[in-house]
C-alpha cells in the first residue's frame, strides 16, 4: 500500500501539431515531473482524454509513459469498458505493458441498472481476473454512476482491490467511505486499503478523514505545491498545509470545473510543460482565460518557492 500513498499526477495526453499523440512530449513531461516529489502517475484517466483515443493511441501513451516512469514511482493506467468481459480483456492487455495498478472506471452505459450489487459483482470479477491490482474509480459527474460507500467497503475485502479514487466531490460520502473501510480494516476483515481523493480543492480535508493522498489534475501544473500540502500534513504542520490548500483552490477550480481539460493543458503550457490542444468536441480556453490561468499558476509556484526559502529549503 505504500506505493499508493502521496500525490499522483493524472497527466493529460499531449497531441502534436497534426493531432496525433505526441509520445516524445509524454516522456519529456514525465521526466520533469520525476523531480517534483510526486509518488507516481496515472495514464489515460479522465484528464488523459482516454475517451477520445483509439486503442492504438492508448497503447502509445502507456508505452511512452512506462518508459519514462522510474521503477521507484507508481505507474497506474486507467481502463474500463461497458462490459465486464471487455474490461477484463483490457486489464490483461494493459497489465502486460507494465502497469503497476489499474484505475478501473465504473461501467455506465446502462446506468439505471448499475446498483451497488451490480457494481460490486463487476469489480470482483475484474479483480479476480486482472494480473495487476485494481483501484476503483468513481466519477459520477462524468458517468452518472457513483460507487456507494458500502460497496467500496465490501470490495476492500478483495485481495486484488487495493484502493479507490473518489472524484465525486461528495465529501460526506467520502467520509462515510473512510469510516466503513476503516471498520473493515480494524476488525481484520479487510486488508489495508488506499483511499485517494480526486479533488485538489479538498486534499487537506480528505487527508484529515483518512485519505492516503490524491490523484489530482491540478498537481500536474503545480506539483510541488500539492506535494508540500501532503508532506506538511504528514509531518503535522497543519498550519502550512491549510495555508497552501487555500492557495491551491482557485487554480484547482480553474483546471477542472471552470475550464476543464483545456484549462489544465493551458496551465501546463504556462508552467513550461507540453500542454497544447484538446480534441473536439472539447475546446481550449480563450486568451483572457489563458492569462487568468497563467496568473494562478505563477501565484502557486511563487507561494511554494517563498515557503521553501523561508524554511531554508531550495527554491
Amino acid at each position: 500500500m505504500d506505493k499508493l500513498r502521496g500525490i499522483f499526477l493524472p497527466f493529460p495526453t499531449p497531441f502534436a501539431s497534426d493531432g496525433e499523440v505526441d509520445a516524445r512530449a509524454v516522456g519529456s513531461n514525465i521526466a520533469r515531473w520525476n523531480e517534483t516529489g510526486a509518488a507516481g502517475y496515472v495514464a489515460l484517466g479522465s484528464t488523459g482524454e482516454r475517451a477520445h483515443l483509439a486503442e492504438r493511441e492508448r497503447l502509445t501513451v502507456v508505452e511512452a509513459a512506462r518508459e519514462a516512469v522510474p521503477s521507484d514511482l507508481t505507474f497506474v493506467v486507467g481502463i474500463g469498458e461497458h462490459s465486464t468481459r471487455a474490461t477484463i480483456d483490457e486489464a490483461r492487455r494493459v497489465a502486460a505493458l507494465g502497469a503497476d495498478a489499474l484505475l478501473v472506471i465504473t461501467p455506465h452505459f446502462y446506468r439505471s441498472q448499475m446498483s451497488a450489487e451490480a457494481l460490486a459483482a463487476h469489480y470482483e470479477e475484474v479483480a479476480d481476473a486482472s494480473p495487476a491490482p485494481v483501484v476503483l474509480y468513481s466519477i459520477p459527474q462524468n458517468t452518472g454512476v457513483a460507487i456507494p460507500p458500502d460497496a467500496v467497503a465490501r470490495l476492500s475485502e478483495h485481495p486484488n482491490v487495493v484502493g479507490l479514487k473518489d472524484s465525486s466531490g461528495d465529501f460526506v460520502g467520502f467520509t462515510e467511505t473512510a469510516r466503513l473501510v476503516g471498520q473493515k480494516i480494524s476488525d481484520g476483515s479487510a486488508r489495508d486499503f488506499a483511499l485517494l481523493t480526486g479533488h485538489a480543492s479538498t486534499l487537506y480535508a480528505s487527508l484529515a478523514v483518512g485519505a492516503r493522498g490524491g490523484i489530482l489534475a491540478a498537481a500536474c501544473a503545480a506539483p510541488r505545491l500539492c506535494v508540500e500540502i501532503y508532506e506538511a500534513f504528514v509531518r503535522g504542520d497543519a498550519e502550512r498545509a491549510r495555508s497552501l490548500q487555500t492557495a491551491l483552490v482557485p487554480l484547482a477550480r480553474a483546471v477542472t470545473t471552470r475550464y476543464g481539460i483545456g484549462g489544465l493543458k493551458a496551465a501546463l503550457d504556462a508552467a513550461g510543460y507540453a500542454g497544447g490542444a484538446v480534441r473536439a468536441p472539447l475546446a481550449s480556453p480563450g486568451d483572457e482565460a489563458r492569462r487568468e490561468i497563467a496568473r494562478l499558476v505563477e501565484e502557486c509556484t511563487g507561494l511554494f518557492a517563498a515557503g521553501q526559502k523561508a524554511a531554508g529549503g531550495i527554491e
